[in-house]
């Protein structure tokens, strides 16, 4: 029998309440101590691990310090710095512009609103969700990576693999106040039980609110 929305919505909050039990403190794997320094990382972070994004930048973080050094960078000097984070030419790209962009229209200062963030170059809404939740406490929208939306579609919360429209169902199941939360308790859930190959069905504290439990995974885009 199909389920409504309703019963989904309902699904939905008893599965934000038992992984606000197993994940009390859940908090973003990458390193940093101010929004600018969260904007890099998570710039850094696409298509490579917070492992390996958090072995960059504190040398990275060093060398530049403030927006004006990122934006004065040289291009090839900022590809190699960040070389092994992949994509390293594209990203090196987005970080100098986005730094300029920081300097001469924000004075310098990461905003904190989801339209001045998405307008600054390399920055999507997986990026600014990360930063207002992360840096400002902001709840504007979920962050939807790789284990976001792979956990969304098996637990049946959207039948969606695009990260916008996943974003959108979830923002319409779970409570805003848990936004920002949710995005984390979902990535820490995915990284240590609902792997992309083998999820642990059995150690699973939402397995029983799952449809997907002990069934065939799937695999989702990233935004």
């Amino acid at each position: 029998m199909k389920e409504s929305k309703k019963e989904t919505k309902s699904r939905t909050q008893k599965i934000v309440g038992r992984l606000k039990k197993e994940y009390p403190q859940p908090k973003t794997a990458l390193a940093h101590v101010n929004p600018l320094q969260l904007l890099i990382a998570t710039i850094l972070s696409a298509q490579c691990t917070d492992e390996r994004v958090n072995k960059v930048t504190p040398m990275l973080f060093s060398k530049y310090p403030t927006v004006k050094e990122f934006a004065n960078a040289a291009p090839r000097e900022l590809e190699q710095d960040i070389y092994s984070t992949g994509f390293y030419k594209n990203k090196a790209k987005n970080i100098i512009a986005c730094c300029q962009s920081i300097g001469e229209k924000h004075e310098g200062v990461v905003p904190n609103t989801m339209e001045e963030l998405t307008k600054l170059p390399g920055v999507g809404r997986k990026t600014a969700n990360c930063v207002l939740g992360g840096a400002y406490g902001i709840n504007s929208g979920i962050v939807v990576d790789t284990h976001v939306g792979r956990l969304a579609i098996r637990m049946g919360l959207t039948k969606h693999d695009d990260p916008v429209k996943i974003e959108q169902d979830l923002m319409g199941l779970v409570s805003q106040k848990d936004w920002y939360d949710f995005s984390n308790m979902m990535i820490l859930h995915g990284r240590q039980v609902c792997g992309a190959r083998k999820p642990d069905c059995q150690e699973c504290v939402v397995g029983k609110l799952c449809p997907s439990e002990n069934k065939v995974p799937y695999s989702g885009k990233q935004r």
